[in-house]
């Protein structure tokens, strides 16, 4: 039980994190062309971060949680 309280607690800040991931993007996207320069590195973390939330979803569901 303590593994899966362990999951869901990295769930919820991996979810937070590619939540502010998500608002940075979208900010850029707002102030384009200003800050162009910055979209393979904030598109990339984004990424790493939703593939990671997606695993560790996937992993609490395997889990039963």
């Amino acid at each position: 039980m303590a593994d899966i309280d362990a999951l869901k607690a990295r769930i919820k800040t991996l979810n937070a994190r590619a939540t502010q991931a998500k608002m940075d993007l979208h900010d850029l996207s707002e102030d384009l062309p200003i800050g162009w320069q910055r979209i393979p590195e904030l598109s990339a973390r984004a990424h790493q971060l939703y593939a990671e939330l997606t695993a560790a979803r996937e992993e609490l569901k395997a889990a039963g949680g």
